[in-house]
């Protein structure tokens, strides 16, 4: 209750405020004041006025998410990581979380919140979002390397149309991804521009990335059509992209192989090789000029500063969340656009 000046009781003032208090304050039923903070056209704009004031003064904000549930949509999407099982939040690539960086400000557009969850360990999966009512559609992005998770991930997409994947290892799952093709071939024709006639791509064929392989095959084949020398020198089983990008240009120049541009497939592999040719004494991009792949922000900050294929994460977002938004079926994977950043290395 409120006290002659208008002031609330402190025990009140501690509690949470409700629509029934602002009912009281305010000398009208609960139902009108849920029809004036709704914008109902059978409330006279006199006692909107007066629900609002008081409802300001007390405090109190509609529950948007209750309200939304009442009317059979949560306003949520969900979005998981995968990550390395027992991994955590730093173990995360960098691309990973700038794609949900573009997930959450695609779905903010639509009035969206996204829940957020990092899984890697078998035992502790969970994709029933849609079916327990906690979100909207769900979108699945992460590392290739727990393919235990992918394939569960992959059931849930069976029984749901409400699931959207981003760089999976299954080649049939990807509903949004990067233009490799579009990108590779930039690469491919930016290092030729630079002067370059023997070229190697940092990559693999054969490995979970399936994203790899595209990028690797079509450097290779324009570089062919360019009448440029280039080889595939294979990543290893290394425990992260950084050390197999480095393991990998380190077995090349041990083998001699006279480089003088290479292509990693994703920047992550790229900062590997930054670092052995830095400590081979190799100068870039005087001796031997590097591109990435992904627009890494921390490419700006490299020794030098990366060259690298950027593709449009807040398309990709986009993308992701209409996929699960749209409710119209899956009509094949959609290629984001991409763009060469000339930086240092090239």
């Amino acid at each position: 209750m409120a006290d002659q000046e208008g002031k609330m009781d402190p025990a009140r003032r501690q509690s949470r405020v409700t629509s029934f208090d602002v009912a009281e304050r305010a000398g009208v039923s609960q139902s009108t004041v849920s029809r004036a903070l709704s914008g109902s056209a059978v409330i006279s704009e006199a006692t909107r006025s007066r629900v609002l004031e008081v409802a300001s003064e007390l405090g109190y904000f509609v529950d948007e998410r209750a309200a939304r549930l009442r009317r059979g949509h949560t306003g949520t999407l969900a979005a998981v990581v995968i990550t390395k099982p027992g991994g955590n939040a730093r173990d995360v690539n960098p691309f990973s979380y700038a794609l949900l960086g573009g997930v959450c400000a695609a779905a903010a557009e639509r009035g969206l919140e996204v829940l957020v969850s990092l899984q890697g360990d078998e035992d502790k999966l969970f994709g029933h979002y849609v079916e327990r009512g906690q979100a909207e559609g769900l979108i699945v992005i992460g590392t290739t390397l727990n393919r235990p998770a992918w394939d569960y991930f992959r059931g849930i997409g069976e029984t749901s149309e409400l699931v959207a994947y981003w760089g999976s290892p299954l080649g049939d799952l990807d509903w949004v991804s990067s233009d490799n093709d579009a990108g590779a071939r930039m690469a491919a024709e930016h290092l030729a521009e630079q002067g370059c006639t023997k070229l190697a791509c940092i990559g693999s064929r054969g490995g979970t990335q399936r994203q790899f392989a595209e990028r690797a095959d079509t450097f290779l084949a324009r570089a062919k059509e360019l009448g440029l020398g280039a080889q595939l020198v294979e990543i290893g089983d290394e425990d992260d992209r950084h050390d197999q990008g480095r393991a990998a240009a380190e077995r090349m120049l041990a083998d001699g192989f006279a480089t003088d541009g290479v292509f990693a497939v994703c920047d992550a592999l790229a900062f590997g090789v930054l670092e052995a040719l830095n400590t081979a004494g190799r100068k870039m991009p005087e001796e031997i000029k590097l591109i990435g792949f992904d627009g890494l922000q921390a490419g700006e900050l490299s020794s030098p500063t990366l060259t690298t294929i950027e593709p449009d994460l807040d398309q990709a977002g986009r993308l992701l969340v209409e996929a699960v938004t749209s409710g119209g079926p899956h009509s094949g994977i959609r290629r984001v656009p991409v763009r060469l950043l000339k930086r240092g290395s090239s």
